[in-house]
């Protein structure tokens, strides 16, 4: 059943604009999946979908494997348009962003791969985001700092 919805849910953000959990959801309930809020915010972070700004203006998700190379400039653009603060406990960064963006943000780290992040967990306005040590912490705020001074 997940592999089906999956699919589904790739079928639908192709053929629909679509930038709400609630809108995905609603869709695949349309189609006969029957799903919650929950199952969707997981099946995003599982299908690694991320939001990004159309042409027109408008957020819509995508899923980050289907997208372009040159998206490291879309990532950055992401964090220096989401980011508010970064603070560092040990090895651990705790990020704020807009209402809305931590996942995207996640998303963006993780998909930029630098090795010195081990993960991180999103939740509405805040990230989570684990570096292997004290030093490699310091060295993704600082990175992540320049990437606010853009």
């Amino acid at each position: 059943m997940k592999v089906a919805r999956h699919e589904k849910i790739k079928e639908l953000i192709q053929q629909y604009d679509i930038d709400t959990q609630e809108e995905l959801a609603s869709r695949l309930n349309e189609a006969g999946f029957k799903v919650t809020q929950a199952t969707v915010s997981r099946d995003i972070r599982a299908l690694k979908m991320m939001k990004v700004t159309g042409k027109d203006g408008k957020s819509r998700y995508v899923i980050l494997q289907e997208l372009p190379t040159e998206m490291g400039e879309k990532y950055t653009r992401v964090l220096h348009d989401a980011l508010l603060t970064i603070d560092q406990g040990q090895n651990i960064l705790v990020i704020r962003t807009v209402p809305g963006m931590a996942m995207g943000v996640a998303a963006a780290l993780d998909a930029l791969n630098w090795e010195e992040i081990l993960g991180s967990i999103a939740g509405d306005d805040t990230v989570m985001c684990v570096a292997r040590t004290l030093e490699e912490a310091s060295s993704v705020a600082e990175r992540l700092k320049s990437i606010l001074q853009k």
